[in-house]
């Protein structure tokens, strides 16, 4: 008789948890942005023809994307300090979270943050869609953390 095995489901995309630090930033509807692109650098040995030597050098980051519902001024709060030149980095996580909800499965933690740009919600009185608004972050490095 087959013994059976510890299934493993995936994990859920809508499950996650996103934090700033320092600011209560209240519920995110989409998060995107958690990409790092490693650029290479191509080299041409002499007399070999068969393939072109690849070396990586530089990493990027993209740029995080939040999107919420509107809920409280703290992001627009901090967002409004950088157009006065007041820049403030702060630190945060992304969490996706296990089947539970509450469990931590993985997470991402990006440094340095500052708001980049801001979009307000459409607007229109003929639909009775949520009001989101789009809230973007550069910063200086991304890490999965156990």
């Amino acid at each position: 008789m087959p013994e059976t095995a510890d299934r493993t489901d995936p994990f859920i995309a809508f499950r996650y948890k996103v934090t700033i630090s320092g600011l209560s930033t209240g519920g995110f509807s989409e998060v995107t942005g958690l990409q790092l692109d490693t650029e290479m650098q191509d080299f041409m040995e002499g007399g070999l023809n068969t393939y072109v030597h690849k070396f990586p050098t530089r990493t990027k980051q993209s740029n995080i994307v939040l999107k919420r519902g509107i809920v409280d001024r703290v992001l627009w709060d901090w967002y409004w300090d950088i157009m006065q030149g007041k820049i403030i980095r702060l630190g945060g996580s992304i969490e996706m979270l296990e089947h539970d909800g509450v469990t931590t499965a993985m997470r991402w933690e990006f440094r340095e943050a500052f708001p980049t740009k801001w979009i307000g919600p459409s607007l229109n009185s003929l639909q009775s869609n949520v009001a989101v608004e789009t809230f973007e972050l550069v910063h200086h490095g991304l890490e999965l953390v156990d």
